[in-house]
């Protein structure tokens, strides 16, 4: 009586969660011997048959046919010229975008990743950009944005703000730098501190208009002339070269 009730409730289930209470109820009366070995694994098979033409006819709701998601699929990025992402990684990854302590931990293409991250500090405060503007930016790949990025967290150079959103898409990461060193870094523009502390070293600043020994200080002691005692000194001294040439000419007389 049991065995023929399991049945015909099995060829009725409509739903999934129907077959899995018919399920738990078979083996329940398997465990009080209400049905036989043979009869329980009959039911069993019968399930199993069942719960698979079940999930055929199952259509998700707004998830179109052959997807598991309701977002549309990735596209694969790539640069338009790839010479042109090239030089401008180099010249991102080239322009110091953090002390050269720290910068010799990453390649060309995460130091550029790195230099988006380091403007978009200085210039907001925290990098809220996704990744794929990052990678474009960088001219990289999205894969290598990411890596470096995690990288960067591993070294303890920045924290990483997850923001997810259950049943909706998730915004993009918060980066905030907390590496003292790379903020300094930033907010003297990428500058090192070197020249300032070594100051001594180097050749000295010499002007256009520096005429005289620059090993030598002249220090003019007397005062300054105006242009009618100037004039004054000039007439004097004239006359009297005059008059010494005037007595050497009477000597040789």
């Amino acid at each position: 009586m049991f065995h023929a009730t399991m049945r015909s409730a099995i060829k009725g289930a409509r739903t999934l969660a129907q077959l899995d209470d018919l399920s738990r109820t078979i083996w329940q009366a398997h465990a009080a011997e209400t049905v036989t070995d043979s009869e329980a694994q009959g039911l069993a098979e019968a399930l199993h048959t069942r719960r698979a033409s079940v999930r055929e006819t199952v259509v998700p709701v707004g998830i179109p046919l052959g997807r598991v998601t309701l977002f549309p699929p990735k596209r694969l990025q790539r640069a338009p010229e790839r010479s042109v992402a090239i030089e401008r990684r180099r010249r991102l990854a080239c322009s110091g975008p953090m002390p050269p302590a720290l910068a010799s931990r990453f390649t060309t293409g995460q130091l550029a990743v790195l230099r988006v991250v380091g403007d978009e500090m200085a210039r907001h405060g925290a990098c809220g950009l996704c990744i794929d503007a990052i990678a474009a930016r960088a001219g990289v790949c999205r894969r290598l944005a990411q890596g470096a990025i995690r990288l960067a967290e591993g070294d303890g150079l920045l924290t990483i703000q997850e923001r997810r959103h259950q049943g909706r898409k998730s915004d993009p990461n918060v980066l905030r730098i907390i590496s003292r060193e790379w903020l300094q870094w930033l907010r003297r523009g990428g500058r090192s501190a070197a020249p300032a502390l070594l100051g001594s070293i180097g050749c000295k600043t010499m002007h256009p208009t520096d005429r005289g020994d620059p090993q030598r200080e002249v220090v003019d002691t007397d005062p300054k002339k105006g242009c009618r005692e100037a004039a004054g000194d000039l007439n004097r001294s004239e006359r009297s070269r005059i008059r010494a040439v005037g007595r050497t000419d009477q000597a040789m007389r």
